[in-house]
C-alpha cells in the first residue's frame, strides 16, 4: 500500500493506477489515512530538507591537502629490474643444477654400442630410475637451502630499498 501511494504522490504510475488510487484513498479510511500521513511526510521533506553543497574552494583545498602527503611514485620507477633477472636466474640456475645432476646420474655405457657417443636410437629411457633422482636426501636439502637463501637475500635487498626510500622521503 505504501509503495503504490509513494508512486501515486510523485506520480510515476500510470493513468489507470492513479484513477484506482484515487478511488481507494476516497472510499476506503485505511488508505486515506496513510495518504495524509504520507502526503505530510512528503511535504516536510519539501520544505524542510536543505542540501549542503561544498564550498566554493573544496575541490582545491582536497588537493593541497593531498599534496602535504608524500605521493607513491609509479610502479616503473620503484620496481628494479635487477630484482626481477636475480630471481630469474636464480630459478634458471636452479633448474639447471638439476638437469646437469640428472644427466650425471645416466649410466652412458649400457644405451649400447654405436658409433657416437649417445645413440639415441637405442637408448631406452623406460630404464631410468627417477626416484633414486628426486627421493635422494641431498637435493631436497640442497633445494631448501637454496630456497631459503634466496629469499633471504630478496628480503634483505628489499629491506636496503625501503630504508633508502624512507630515508628520502623525510629529508
Amino acid at each position: 500500500m505504501e509503495e503504490r501511494l509513494w508512486e501515486y504522490i510523485d506520480g510515476a504510475c500510470s493513468a489507470e493506477e492513479k484513477l484506482f488510487i484515487e478511488q481507494l484513498v476516497a472510499t476506503n479510511l485505511e488508505w486515506k489515512a496513510k495518504y495524509e500521513e504520507l502526503l505530510d511526510v512528503h511535504q516536510l521533506l519539501g520544505n524542510h530538507l536543505e542540501l549542503d553543497e561544498p564550498s566554493m574552494r573544496f575541490t582545491q583545498n582536497v588537493m593541497e591537502e593531498i599534496s602535504k602527503h608524500y605521493i607513491a611514485p609509479a610502479a616503473k620507477s620503484y620496481i628494479n629490474k635487477r630484482i626481477i633477472w636475480g630471481i630469474a636466474a636464480f630459478f634458471i640456475l636452479s633448474i639447471l643444477g638439476f638437469l646437469i645432476y640428472a644427466v650425471a646420474q645416466i649410466n652412458w655405457s649400457d644405451a649400447g654400442a654405436g658409433d657416437s657417443i649417445v645413440n639415441f636410437n637405442k637408448l631406452d629411457f623406460s630404464k631410468l630410475d627417477f626416484s633414486k633422482l628426486m627421493n635422494n636426501t641431498y637435493t631436497n636439502i640442497f633445494m631448501m637451502v637454496n630456497v631459503v637463501l634466496g629469499l633471504m637475500l630478496l628480503d634483505m635487498y628489499l629491506g636496503r630499498k625501503k630504508r633508502q626510500t624512507n630515508q628520502q622521503s623525510h629529508t
